[in-house]
């Protein structure tokens, strides 16, 4: 299991200094944990938010007891891209949580030779699981996707049995589109725009 050490924190303390010091404003909450302010350092967030994302259980350690928890939330500065506050949701042992984790779409649609395009219907998914099964992504294989009638459903994934979509088994997943053809432009040769440039003379003399 990934873990971070964090340190707990008044409500006085400044966010800039926090940040100042390398440290990312945090709180951690859940169905039998009061809402408690703590500091996380931010080199170890990033690297942990890089290798696992927000789907991973994370244990939290330096606040009382040991706790299993996922990244509920986080705040992002709109320029540079840091985390300025994250928000950690403190599991139940053994209940089942609802997520949604990132699809990760592989190999090649043989209906692209046919002319198809590969459309990429859903980007996540949602699921129950318990905790200790979730999975820090779904594989979605594209090589189903023969013709260009093809679509992979969520009934196609072939998930655990400890996986339980919340979405219908049938709701598309990706499927192939028909690349459409443009139009051709009519071609016009020189004696038509003349004809056309005479024929707006003689309008413009006779309204006048």
């Amino acid at each position: 299991m990934s873990e971070l050490h964090i340190q707990e924190r008044t409500t006085q303390e400044k966010a800039e200094s926090i940040r100042a010091a390398g440290k990312i404003p945090a709180v951690f909450y859940g169905p039998k944990e009061e809402s408690t302010p703590i500091t996380v350092d931010e080199r170890d967030f990033i690297r942990l938010w890089n290798e696992v994302g927000s789907a991973t259980i994370i244990d939290l350690k330096g606040v009382g007891d040991d706790k299993e928890v996922l990244i509920s939330d986080v705040t992002w500065h709109p320029v540079l891209g840091t985390p300025l506050h994250v928000d950690f949701y403190c599991i139940e042992r053994g209940k089942k949580l609802t997520v949604s984790v990132p699809l990760t779409f592989e190999g090649e649609a043989p209906a692209e030779k046919l002319g198809g395009v590969v459309t990429k219907v859903m980007h996540e998914l949602e699921i129950e699981v318990r905790p200790r099964d979730i999975p820090t992504e779904i594989r979605v294989d594209l090589t189903q996707l023969v013709d260009l009638n093809s679509t992979i459903t969520i009934a196609d994934l072939h998930l655990s049995e400890e996986i339980n979509p919340t979405a219908e088994p049938t709701e598309a997943v990706a499927s192939i589109a028909q690349q459409q053809e443009e139009p051709e432009e009519e071609e016009r040769s020189i004696e038509d725009v003349v004809v056309e440039g005479e024929q707006q003379e003689e309008e413009e003399e006779t309204e006048a």
